[in-house]
């Protein structure tokens, strides 16, 4: 978390100026997403999963999720309210998959544009805006404004529903 959160805000204030930093994007998710999965499988594997430990997992993904997406502001044709709607469904979307233990249901990870799909679009155009120059195409707006957020939604919809199957599934067993 502290590095994206220090990766994010140097894209914020350096970036603007040299975009070339957006290429710090697609090789710091890789190393984010891989680092993450093997966390969670020492976590589970060496049975030291802890609450605590969950609370920092899910506390510390999005809030390094939107460390490194806030500096997409600063890319046309990207501005405030599309990162910033991309951010919030991104929180919620992850609190939606978060909550299912709390109602009694797995964790649940459906999609599309869960974290690792996300952090492969957001890679994609960091890579994208820092070999160009951190001008992008008009057309990819429509990247943000429409597939994003409506993906998300679904994806909201998704872990909901495949949280309340889980529970209503136990119930008829």
């Amino acid at each position: 978390m502290i590095v994206s959160m220090l990766i994010g805000g140097w894209l914020c204030i350096a970036g603007r100026d040299d975009p070339v930093w957006y290429l710090l994007v697609p090789l710091w998710m890789f190393l984010r997403m891989a680092l993450n999965a093997v966390d969670g499988m020492l976590a589970r594997e060496f049975g030291q999963k802890t609450p605590l430990g969950a609370y920092l997992n899910e506390l510390s993904d999005v809030i390094s999720d939107a460390a490194l997406y806030l500096p997409f502001v600063w890319i046309a044709p990207f501005g405030w309210p599309a990162i910033c709607l991309v951010i919030g469904l991104s929180i919620v979307s992850e609190m939606a998959g978060a909550l299912g233990p709390a109602i009694g249901a797995p964790r649940q990870y459906d999609g599309p544009m869960g974290k690792s799909d996300r952090a492969f679009l957001f890679g994609a155009l960091g890579l994208w805006a820092g070999l160009v120059g951190g001008v992008l195409p008009d057309w990819v707006f429509w990247i943000m404004a429409v597939v994003v957020p409506l993906c998300i939604l679904l994806n909201i919809f998704n872990r909901i529903h495949s949280g309340l199957a889980a529970i209503s599934s136990r119930k008829s067993s």
